[in-house]
């Protein structure tokens, strides 16, 4: 059984999410995942569009895993930065998506300076649209496509 992270802003929650939580729960084996949600002050700096209360993608979140994963085995931190507890908790993963592997690798190089091993980080490919184009939350929120890559 591993100790796996996994984070993101989960605003609204799509099929690449759950590709990516889906990862998360097979890598643990089990074990525990520790999910980083963004904070709404990191969410709201970061996007160009409104972003959902940190309670209720919170919320959404648990639903997701309850109906999606039956899964229990999990933890939720309020991300304030890009690196939460994984700059100083023991976490055999992180499974993060292509545009965010960079910051893995960060997380990773920061964490072996600080004498700590680096995590195995685990890519997920982009999950496309009908239209062939990724799936993402921006998106969904525009109403380009649904939260499973339908085109509308």
């Amino acid at each position: 059984m591993a100790r796996v992270a996994v984070g993101g802003t989960f605003d609204p929650i799509h099929d690449g999410h759950l590709s990516l939580l889906r990862m998360a729960f097979e890598l643990a084996d089990g074990g525990m995942v520790h999910i980083g949600l963004t904070s709404n002050k990191m969410a709201r700096s970061q996007r160009t569009r409104p972003v959902r209360d940190f309670q209720v993608r919170l919320r959404n979140l648990e639903d997701a895993l309850r109906k999606n994963f039956r899964a229990y085995n999990y933890e939720v931190e309020e991300l304030k930065n890009s690196y939460g507890s994984a700059l100083k908790d023991d976490f055999d993963y992180i499974v993060v998506s292509l545009e965010t592997e960079p910051v893995a690798k960060k997380i990773n190089k920061i964490r072996v300076s600080k004498g700590l091993d680096p995590m195995e980080i685990s890519v997920i490919p982009y999950l496309m649209a009908q239209d062939c184009v990724r799936i993402s939350s921006t998106r969904v929120a525009k109403g380009e496509i649904d939260t499973h890559g339908k085109v509308l």
